[in-house]
């Protein structure tokens, strides 16, 4: 079936008069999947079925606010943000929809007569007046206003008191003519740059509100200008290229962990209060899921964690695994080899490589696996993984957007799922999107066009739910059956799924500007209740470390101190104006290291935060005036 003329017409799952002929592709890979499934392993329920684990108070935790359902703070390897200094960050429509939750939940706690931890008027303050109105407005998606005013963000009881953020210019819309495409640690050739013609400028990203209050017309059923102007010129299949905001653009990966725990908390409530303003609702679903032994050793179905932490032994730093790495060197090498990736390989050669996989990856030979054993042995690995790609959380969201009627709001949605995956996760569902891009930029010679690729893909990153007749889940329940229109669509919406991915993968691992704002807010919330005294020691070692500078000497306004504890040149002031971008630093210490360097922004209201070569430096210092300046690889 060829690919519609708009993307908007997917989601309505079209179909065609011959539905066998068009989604031939598709349930080929069903069929070997289901094929391999019955010889090798047995269905049960997962862990979480087993388990009755209460909704609102999987959401809180997952929303970093598990102290007012526990009690305590979670053990999380970074240090998370107090309760108190999360919720004074958040907008009053975020807000509303965390104090929904907790109502739901302490409900939940009176029906089982037990006596809620904290109540939802202990966190959060009562209105008054017009402040009221506005609550009850933002508890309600239908009655949003977009744009909401400057001063816009939800206090609670125990508010830390802060300065408000001051007035900033307009952010510049400025647009990279290279294409966007984040630093890879593998990465794929033969990539068509993405140009300014044939291409959108995102600048929604530059936008200081979230996206939830920017969606009532749409909600409404009204004028959405977005939607007007994004799908006005009739391209739906040209992406949307980031573009640069005044403190430069930002990806995930360059965040340090503890900024990344803060984005993922304020994401998780942005992307429910996202949705829930949209009219879609996440039904969380427990799939079946093969039961796979759990194995310290090998490469077929090992969490990505496990992988990446026995590759790091030998290969420090990298954020992939090495097994998926050479996997898409084999493929790389044949980019035009006809039915890349659809045909389908031997299935006892595929049993075979598998088991020398597992039985010794470091001494295998690559040499001898052809392109098309490497494409099975690519989407077994991928469908074999014990925690699925997109995560078991995330799964029902992802499949929650193809309830959004406007490609643009579908592409904002799938940007906060990818912010939200773990990072082995994301960097993996990075790395492979980039090499389905490099696929279809061979269309010609390969002939895999886009939909086609999608297609075979499909099954792999979201698993089909049964369809057989008679297919029994354990204790005895019959599996859910699917009619024919229901399997259509279901084939074809995780297809357009797959194909969104692809076309706009440049946006999905892009900070918007609002989302680092917050951060920002958290950060020096955080700060203010419990790191004086981390700051006071601070200052008390950075004495120490400046001992060789002129003690005493006060820097001028728009003059920075520039630290390189690695060089030689251990530091140096610099003057900021107007054009001064973080590679104009950079290139004053390149000649004394041969390694790659960048410039980081460090302390002030952020943890640390790798600066974009293009960053305007006076934009990031007004912004965090009390941040350090540290050069590193």
């Amino acid at each position: 079936m060829e690919p519609p003329d708009r993307a908007e017409d997917v989601v309505v799952h079209t179909i065609t008069s011959d539905p066998r002929v068009a989604m031939e592709t598709y349930w080929r890979e069903v069929q070997s999947i289901e094929e391999e499934e019955e010889e090798e392993v047995e269905m049960e329920e997962t862990e979480e079925e087993r388990k009755s684990v209460d909704e609102e108070e999987a959401w809180l935790t997952e929303a970093g606010l598990s102290s007012l359902v526990t009690g305590s703070a979670p053990a999380e390897e970074a240090t998370p943000p107090s309760t108190e200094a999360l919720i004074s960050t958040l907008t009053r429509q975020q807000a509303a929809t965390v104090r929904r939750r907790l109502d739901r939940y302490n409900q939940t706690l009176k029906s089982r007569n037990r006596q809620p931890i904290r109540d939802v008027r202990d966190v959060f303050t009562q209105f008054q007046g017009d402040d009221e109105e506005s609550a009850e407005r933002g508890s309600d998606p239908c009655a949003t206003e977009s744009p909401p005013p400057p001063c816009r963000y939800h206090t609670s009881t125990k508010t830390i008191r802060r300065s408000k953020h001051p007035g900033r210019a307009p952010l510049p819309t400025l647009l990279f003519e290279d294409q966007l495409t984040p630093p890879a640690a593998h990465t794929c050739p033969a990539t068509p740059p993405v140009t300014v013609s044939d291409s959108r400028r995102a600048d929604w990203l530059l936008r200081d509100y979230p996206y939830s209050e920017g969606v009532a017309e749409h909600r409404r059923g009204g004028v959405c200008w977005d939607c007007l102007r994004f799908h006005a010129d009739e391209s739906g299949e040209r992406p949307f290229v980031p573009v640069s905001p005044s403190e430069g653009l930002t990806w995930a990966d360059d965040l340090s962990s503890r900024d990344l725990l803060s984005l993922g908390y304020i994401t998780h409530i942005e992307l429910s209060t996202f949705l829930l303003s949209l009219g879609v609702q996440i039904k969380r679903t427990h799939p079946l899921r093969r039961r796979l032994l759990r194995r310290d050793s090998g490469v077929f179905g090992v969490p990505l964690k496990f992988l990446l932490d026995g590759d790091r032994k030998s290969s420090p730093g990298i954020k992939v695994p090495l097994v998926l790495q050479k996997m898409l060197s084999v493929l790389e090498s044949s980019l035009q080899t006809e039915g890349l990736l659809r045909v389908p390989g031997s299935a006892a050669r595929l049993k075979y490589l598998r088991r020398e996989l597992d039985r010794c990856f470091a001494g295998f030979d690559w040499s001898a696996v052809r392109q098309v054993e490497a494409a099975g042995l690519l989407k077994m690995f991928i469908r074999e993984l014990p925690t699925p790609l997109l995560t078991h959380t995330h799964l029902a969201s992802y499949r929650a957007v193809l309830g959004i009627s406007s490609v643009f709001h579908q592409v904002q949605a799938l940007q906060l799922l990818s912010l939200l995956l773990p990072e082995a996760h994301r960097e993996t569902l990075r790395v492979l999107l980039v090499f389905l891009r490099a696929v279809v930029a061979h269309q010609d010679q390969n002939r895999m066009s886009l939909w086609n690729v999608s297609m075979v893909m499909a099954p792999n990153l979201f698993p089909a739910h049964r369809h057989q007749h008679g297919r029994r889940q354990l204790g005895g329940s019959k599996a859910p059956v699917l009619t024919a229109q229901e399997e259509m669509e279901e084939a074809v919406g995780g297809a357009y799924l797959v194909r969104l991915m692809i076309t706009h993968q440049d946006l999905l691992w892009t900070v918007p500007n609002f989302l680092l704002t917050q951060v920002r807010h958290m950060t020096q919330a955080s700060n203010q209740v419990w790191d004086s005294l981390a700051r006071t020691r601070k200052k008390l070692l950075q004495r120490r470390r400046n001992s060789n500078w002129t003690q005493g000497a006060e820097l001028c306004e728009g003059v920075i101190r520039v630290q390189a504890p690695l060089h030689s040149r251990v530091s140096m002031a610099v003057q900021l104006d107007g054009q001064t971008r973080a590679r104009d630093v950079t290139a004053h210490f390149q000649g004394h290291s041969s390694s790659s360097i960048r410039l980081y922004e460090v302390g002030g209201n952020i943890a640390e935060r790798r600066l974009h070569p293009d960053c305007p430096l006076l934009d990031v210092y007004r912004v965090n005036p009390h941040c350090d300046w540290l050069i590193k690889p």
